[in-house]
């Protein structure tokens, strides 16, 4: 967790990296709006792929990158689909990384939470599976704004 430009994404490639060309780990990394494009542009009856087509690296992946969780509009759709991929890698004990730009507290009172963005359901089930690491930090992108 942490605000934009800290280096959330930059550290979880960092991972898949090391894993990938250190130890051979199958990884898939995945930016959550675009994971729910890819599965909503499945039911396109001109679609030549399914959802699970989509899906079935995802849930196989030894580790995942999610990042950016929350990013997409919190529709039921959006919390079920998510349910659904995250359940899936949790009973199979899959190691998951997530980022996300929602913290748990608000810093001002119209600031989501993670669990506004969501859903109660998913955020607990995050709290079991995951350690949460907060980075902090100024917005690496805007040092070179002058």
């Amino acid at each position: 967790m942490g605000t934009c430009g800290v280096g959330k994404t930059h550290l979880s490639v960092a991972i898949l990296r090391e894993l990938i060309e250190k130890k051979g780990v199958p990884c898939l990394f995945y930016e959550f709006g675009s994971l729910m494009k890819e599965i909503q542009n499945s039911y396109s009856p001109v679609s030549q792929t399914s959802e699970l087509t989509v899906l079935a690296p995802v849930m196989e992946a030894e580790v995942l990158v999610l990042d950016e969780l929350g990013a997409a509009e919190p529709t039921d759709w959006v919390r079920d689909t998510m349910m659904q991929v995250i359940n899936a890698r949790y009973n199979d004990k899959k190691l998951t990384i997530f980022t996300t730009n929602y913290a748990d507290t608000r810093r001002t009172p119209a600031e989501e939470t993670l669990e506004d963005r969501i859903g109660a359901r998913l955020r607990s089930r995050l709290y079991e599976m995951c350690k949460t690491v907060m980075i902090e930090g100024e917005d690496f992108r805007r040092r070179f704004d002058s």
